[in-house]
């Protein structure tokens, strides 16, 4: 059983995600916060798998509850689920310890299956975010090549291109026609020689080092 937190100052997002999860068999909200200073409280007693936060907060940014939940040092998977699509707020969330990071706009369908995705050590994100942590890149993934500095191979390389645009593991190695557990010892291979954990982190990294630059 996947044990949620929200927190969320919308009434009607926050009911809409509330309702969802717990119409899931796998899943239970274990409490709900619409401010900072209750989410703060809320992130003190724990008790939850998953904390899905929004950063427009009215009492303050919800960055700094992602930072308080990310130094208990607990196993809890961080998911951004908000309206701000600027860049620098997606960087604050991913340094303060976010593992994935959607836009309300995406169906809450999908909402729900990322937060499965997330426990399962995936790290959804939404394909804008992708391209404005990492630019454009090529379109079609035998174009892509490795800057010289690269510590990636060039099919590393390549799997981490389409995943800068949204596809999961499965639709990489559809593309790369190789197996998904081809692409999953990739991935890992990308995560370790980057020194991450997650893929938000990995296009983080990635974008910092200027692995991948702006077209």
């Amino acid at each position: 059983m996947i044990r949620v937190a929200i927190v969320e100052d919308d009434p009607a997002m926050r009911d809409l995600l509330g309702t969802s999860v717990e119409a899931c068999e796998d899943m239970i909200v274990t409490g709900t916060a619409q401010n900072v200073a209750e989410a703060s409280g809320m992130i003190e007693a724990g008790g939850y798998d998953v904390l899905l936060c929004d950063l427009g907060l009215p009492d303050g940014n919800g960055a700094a509850l992602i930072r308080q939940e990310a130094l208990t040092g607990r196993d809890t998977d961080i998911l951004v689920i908000t309206i701000f699509a600027n860049q620098n707020k997606v960087l604050d969330a991913i340094r303060a310890g976010a593992r994935g990071y959607l836009l309300k706009d995406e169906r809450i369908e999908d909402c729900i299956e990322a937060i499965r995705n997330i426990r399962r050590g995936g790290s959804p994100i939404s394909p804008i975010i992708a391209r404005q942590l990492l630019g454009q890149i090529a379109p079609e993934p035998e174009a892509a090549r490795p800057p010289m500095a690269s510590p990636l191979s060039e099919r590393e390389y390549e799997v981490l291109n389409l995943l800068s645009r949204g596809f999961s593991n499965a639709e990489c190695a559809e593309i790369l026609t190789v197996t998904a557990n081809t692409i999953g010892t990739h991935v890992k291979n990308i995560y370790r020689k980057l020194e991450v954990n997650s893929r938000a982190e990995a296009l983080f990294e990635a974008s910092s080092q200027g692995l991948l630059g702006p077209a």
